[in-house]
């Protein structure tokens, strides 16, 4: 347990520092994303990131951790800070900095029991409600790092299963880029990538014929990072 710190700033003004989460989820061809109505005044009953403020024993990063494990169970995802919200009149609850972070999540794998206790629901990124404070501006700055991150580094994985076709996986970058991808261009360099791992299986959800299903190649994705390569997709 950490110490009791003594406040060697007793006369200077304080202020709130808290952490809210964009968690970002992928089903049926969707970007999603987690969201709540909002428990406490001001806007109680509003729909709101889940977020926290941050305990004195915390560092920033193990706040978001918490509230994400306390929200959906999990607690190894994606998770990468995004940046600080910081203007005076930002909550009128009282003067108060907020750091965000974004995570991005497997929505099979997530606790739904847990996140319905706490009235938390996915929504399309084009269904979105209208969000308390400044938590839209942090899903549009979240969603323009989730761009460029998915231009040179294949962190779309993160939301897909274990197991998945390339048109599942090219659906998930086609709702990151909010554009329609060219088939035979975008499975012609994802072959040259060399991340996939083709599986002795299919799924035959969708045709009698089935799709191959893939996996992802860490170990080789860890050796071409040392590498230097180049992993634009789209």
């Amino acid at each position: 347990m950490t110490p009791a710190l003594k406040d060697l700033y007793v006369q200077k003004d304080k202020m709130y520092v808290a952490t809210d989460c964009i968690i970002f989820g992928f089903d049926a061809g969707k970007l999603k994303l987690l969201v709540f109505k909002r428990r406490v005044e001001p806007f109680l009953g509003t729909w709101s990131l889940i977020g926290s403020f941050v305990r004195m024993e915390e560092d920033v990063s193990e706040a978001a951790k918490r509230v994400l494990t306390e929200i959906t169970g999990l607690d190894n995802v994606f998770m990468e800070q995004l940046k600080a919200y910081g203007l005076a009149n930002r909550d009128p609850g009282y003067r108060c900095v907020s750091i965000a972070q974004f995570a991005l999540i497997r929505i099979d794998d997530y606790d739904k029991e847990l996140t319905e206790t706490h009235g938390a629901h996915w929504f399309e990124l084009n269904d979105l409600p209208e969000l308390v404070l400044d938590h839209g501006q942090m899903v549009e700055d979240a969603m323009a790092r989730l761009k460029r991150k998915a231009r040179y580094q294949p962190i779309g994985f993160e939301l897909l299963p274990e197991k998945f076709t390339i048109p599942q996986l090219q659906s998930l970058y086609e709702a990151i880029y909010q554009k329609k991808l060219d088939d035979r261009n975008f499975r012609k360099k994802l072959m040259t990538l060399g991340l996939l791992i083709k599986l002795n299986e299919k799924d035959k959800t969708t045709s009698r014929r089935g799709a191959f299903l893939y996996k992802f190649d860490y170990d080789n994705y860890q050796k071409l990072v040392k590498s230097g390569y180049n992993f634009e997709i789209a």
